[in-house]
């Protein structure tokens, strides 16, 4: 199971494209395991440099950067700006304007 869903969570985040972002929740749910959001990090953790994912496009409920400064949130920050995302001076991203519903764009089942 994990490996199946860390592939289907792989392919998942590699569809969502450059101005928008999904939330931990959204892409666990997307890759059929609603309830566990938690190990999304994981995965970015360990997957992302490797499989070139683009881990920036991944934010927490509610449209906050979970990621503190020194650990990525500054990086975060700016690579969403430099895909068009425009980030409140509360640090939050206006989460209905820029966020990729999977239920929209179901690619052969795998949403």
């Amino acid at each position: 199971m994990a490996k199946a869903f860390t592939e289907a969570v792989c392919a998942l985040l590699e569809m969502v494209p450059a101005g928008f972002v999904v939330t931990y929740g959204s892409l666990a749910a997307a890759a059929g395991f609603p309830r566990s959001a938690r190990q999304i990090v994981r995965i970015l953790h360990t997957q992302s440099r490797s499989r070139n994912l683009p881990w920036h496009r991944v934010i927490a409920a509610g449209g906050r950067i979970a990621l503190a400064d020194y650990k990525g949130g500054n990086l975060q920050r700016q690579l969403l700006r430099s895909e068009g995302i425009e980030i409140g001076n509360d640090g939050r991203i206006d989460i209905h304007r820029y966020f990729w519903d999977f239920r929209k764009f179901q690619d052969g089942g795998i949403a």
